[in-house]
């Protein structure tokens, strides 16, 4: 058996993380989020790290008890940190009013650094649960709609004091904030940062927001930006800081002593923090500052957690944060058919949390990832049971905590809660899909899709041709999707209801909807939806045109002065009719193109890796790329020259080469934002 004092690492030279993995950086970027594991569809499919193997969690026959729940995380966590690189955890249970156990492993502090390794004391290691934060904005949201002072159905325009950027008509109301359907794009710069400058939630929130691009209530697209609007209507109709909020109406009544949404940590705090890492063997990373405190900056113990969970069940005498109506509210679907169509067929959002049941019982919960830690907690209202883990290390590739959490989490499901029969993993009574049927709507389904958790209005729009979502309709009318929903590996759907389509093997469901027979959307997890791809905008029709002219281009700048050398040797001269001026400016053209190439991988690198870009030095590759488009107009005089002047067949081609070079690139600049007026990623 393992305690939280027994899994010591033994002496190993310190390993850096790999650099090219990007989607890491973007976990952290993007996180804070629900569904951790899509975060690697942001990566091309050469760079998609190989998915560590599945950690294997025993089911049975078993009673929630102490001693069951201790033999099996004793059991399974020790040995799976080790294999996974990842430093330390801690998990907590509740059950019936009482908590269970409350267990720690590994170590806060690896001592990789110097100094002694301190072990994660379950009691006392204070723990970054990232978007579980936002199951605390929503209860503060919750709390004010219980007095009256606040509607889930009011424009939040009536509560706030700055304009949220808008494109549509309809409202914009706390219930979408809550549910990820306000419609924003995803923002990435100032998420998370680090320092020792508290943050100014209002500066944050209205300073430079993401833009509108949905429609309020139809399309699911997670999004930190709507969670932490949520919390500053808290801050405004409450009078005092967000923090000061939650600490006065959650944290004390709950009985939650050791958590705090301050950043940098309150004095008394500071010592009690684990470290936080890449893998167990690197060295300890700096305090996180999250850019949006509502939406991710909690930190809290282990206790404090099962305290948290008790209140969010209704249990007597855990401390009364919301009325049983008002928790049954908060934890029913949110949304119906009236906005969202058909995709109120899969599991829908409730007020913060999502649906992650299993095995025929109803589960809520959130997920929440920053650079380093990787949490998630779940409830089981009816039968009064809940369960937190975190984890304060990435691991092996950076992924190590996927396979763990769902291990931890579908492991305790299935030990404890098992599925009564078959019920919970086949159609709904009465319902039946024929093969045929199958077929045609998986055809109709087949495809390129992007995530609608994206970015739409600057650069950053590129990572949509790097990550698509590739859904292939297998003969006997099943979907092949890759990656699957919410994984990094692909995976297999069929058809259990008309459009509604469940992991075969698996639990997840996902939904359609549809119109004149075309798929215009498909939601996962609640907050997540794939959209049909623009046919112009596909990895196959972007990508060959980008490398072509980009290599078109690197050819020319390098054959233009190896020519010139040429020339001068044999002193032969340029064809008549060959315009100085044109062809200095074509050179500049392409050459400044290659730059621009080079400077925006560059800095999507930078931005992904949390690093911020000034907009200063953003400007100035837009000044570069555009200088390669304004060359196009000498370049297409070259091309006029060289025909008119029968400069002979090799100038032609070769100039109407790199005329055509620079359209592509172009027309890529101009279709993936690169040259959009916003820089504000």
């Amino acid at each position: 058996m393992f305690s939280s004092h027994d899994h010591t690492p033994t002496e190993r030279p310190v390993r850096r993380r790999p650099r090219a993995l990007a989607a890491l950086a973007l976990l952290g970027a993007l996180a804070l989020a629900g569904a951790p594991a899509a975060t690697a569809a942001a990566l091309p499919a050469a760079q998609q790290p190989t998915p560590p193997p599945p950690v294997t969690a025993p089911a049975g026959e078993h009673t929630l008890e102490q001693s069951d729940v201790d033999a099996w995380l004793d059991g399974l966590l020790p040995a799976a940190l080790d294999s996974g690189e990842i430093a330390g955890a801690v998990v907590t249970v509740v059950h019936d009013g009482e908590v269970v156990t409350t267990r720690g492993y590994g170590h806060a502090d690896t001592g990789t650094t110097g100094g002694e390794a301190v072990p994660v004391d379950a009691e006392q290691t204070l723990f970054r649960p990232g978007s579980v934060s936002k199951l605390f904005t929503a209860t503060a949201v919750m709390q004010l709609v219980e007095s009256g002072d606040l509607d889930l159905d009011t424009d939040v325009a009536e509560y706030l004091d700055f304009d949220v950027p808008r494109r549509f008509d309809e409202p914009i109301t706390l219930r979408n904030l809550l549910t990820h359907t306000a419609g924003f794009e995803e923002r990435v710069g100032g998420l998370i940062g680090f320092g020792d400058q508290p943050v100014v939630l209002r500066d944050a929130l209205a300073e430079d927001p993401p833009e509108q691009v949905y429609a309020p209530g139809t399309v699911p697209a997670y999004s930190n930006y709507g969670n932490a609007l949520a919390g500053y209507v808290v801050e405004r109709v409450s009078g005092v800081p967000f923090e000061e909020y939650v600490q006065r109406n959650v944290f004390e009544p709950a009985g939650m002593t050791s958590s705090t949404f301050v950043q940098p940590l309150p004095a008394a705090l500071q010592d009690r923090v684990s470290q936080g890492y890449a893998t167990s063997w690197d060295a300890p990373g700096q305090f996180e500052i999250v850019g949006t405190p509502p939406a991710g900056s909690l930190t809290s113990s282990a206790p404090d957690m099962a305290r948290f969970m008790l209140a969010q069940l209704g249990e007597p005498g855990t401390g009364s944060l919301l009325e049983p109506d008002t928790l049954d509210l908060m934890h029913a679907p949110a949304l119906d058919e009236s906005t969202l169509g058909g995709l109120a067929a899969a599991p829908r959002m409730a007020l913060g949390f999502f649906d992650e049941s299993r095995n025929g019982h109803r589960i809520i919960g959130h997920g929440g990832d920053t650079q380093f830690f990787h949490s998630h907690l779940q409830l089981y209202p009816e039968e009064r049971t809940g369960i937190f883990v975190s984890m304060n290390s990435s691991g092996t590739g950076g992924y190590a905590t996927i396979p763990l959490r769902e291990a931890v989490l579908q492991g305790f499901t299935d030990r404890y809660f098992p599925a009564d029969d078959d019920a919970a993993v086949t159609p709904a009574p009465g319902v039946t899909v024929d093969q045929a049927t199958a077929r045609e709507h998986a055809a109709a389904a087949e495809g390129s899709y992007v995530s609608s958790r994206g970015v739409q209005s600057n650069f950053l729009a590129t990572l949509d041709v790097l990550s698509p979502t590739t859904l292939t309709a297998t003969e006997d009318g099943r979907l092949l999707i890759t990656p699957g929903p919410g994984a990094t590996t692909p995976a297999l759907y069929e058809e259990v209801e008309p459009w509604v389509w469940r992991e075969v093997d698996g639990q997840r469901t996902l939904a359609m909807r549809v119109a004149d027979d075309q798929v215009q959307a498909i939601v996962y997890e609640g907050a997540f939806t794939l959209l049909p791809g623009q046919p112009e905008r596909a990895q196959g029709v972007a990508l060959p045109v980008l490398a072509v002219s980009a290599l078109i281009l690197v050819v020319a700048a390098v054959a233009w002065p190896v020519g010139a050398v040429r020339r001068r040797v044999r002193k032969e001269s340029l064809p008549q009719g060959t315009g100085r001026v044109t062809r200095i400016l074509t050179k500049i053209a392409a050459i400044a193109t290659v730059l621009a190439l080079v400077g925006w991988a560059v800095t999507v690198q930078t931005v992904m890796s949390l690093q911020d870009v000034p907009e200063a030095s953003l400007r100035q590759l837009q000044i570069v790329q555009a200088v390669g488009v304004l060359g196009i107009v000498p370049a297409a005089l070259q091309v006029v020259g060289a025909v008119r002047h029968r400069q002979g067949w090799r100038w032609v081609v070769g100039t109407a080469l790199v005329m055509l070079a620079l359209v592509g690139v172009a027309w890529f600049a101009l279709e993936f934002r690169l040259l959009a007026p916003s820089v504000s990623y």
